[in-house]
C-alpha cells in the first residue's frame, strides 16, 4: 500500500521530533541549566517513544532502520561519556558538537519538508 501524504507528514514530523529530542538530550549532557528546566524522565520518555514509533515505521526498510538506530546509539553513547567524564573532556565535548550540528541540518531539512507536505495537503 502507497503511504498516504499524511503518512509522509507523520513520518517527517517523528523524524523531527526524534532530531529535536536528541538534540535536547546533548544539551542536557553540556549544560546544567538544561538539565533542571526538564525533568530527566519526561525526555527519555519522549525520545523512547518516538524511537520505537521510528523503528516500528521504518521496519519496511532494514537499511535505513539500521542508520538511524546507529545514529541513535552513537548520540546517546556520546551523551553519556560526556555525563561520565564531564563537559571538561574536549573530546566529548568536540563530539557533541558534531552531533549537534549534524542534527541541526536535519531538523530544519525535515521541518521545511514537513511545512510543505502540510502546505500541499
Amino acid at each position: 500500500m502507497a503511504p498516504t501524504t499524511t503518512d509522509q507528514i507523520d513520518i517527517a514530523a517523528a523524524l523531527v521530533r526524534l532530531y529535536v529530542f536528541l538534540t535536547q538530550y546533548l544539551d542536557r549532557c553540556i549544560d546544567e541549566a538544561a538539565r533542571k528546566d526538564y525533568p530527566d524522565s519526561e525526555l527519555q520518555k519522549h525520545l523512547d517513544e518516538t524511537r520505537r514509533q521510528l523503528m516500528e515505521i521504518l521496519s519496511v526498510n532494514p537499511v535505513v532502520k539500521r542508520k538511524l538506530a546507529d545514529e541513535c546509539d552513537r548520540i546517546l553513547h556520546v551523551g553519556a561519556s560526556c555525563l561520565k567524564l564531564g563537559v571538561d573532556d574536549s573530546k566529548t565535548r568536540e563530539a557533541i558538537q558534531a552531533e549537534r550540528a549534524v542534527l541541526k541540518h536535519k531538523t530544519i531539512a525535515l521541518s521545511d519538508l514537513v511545512a510543505v507536505y502540510r502546505a500541499l495537503a
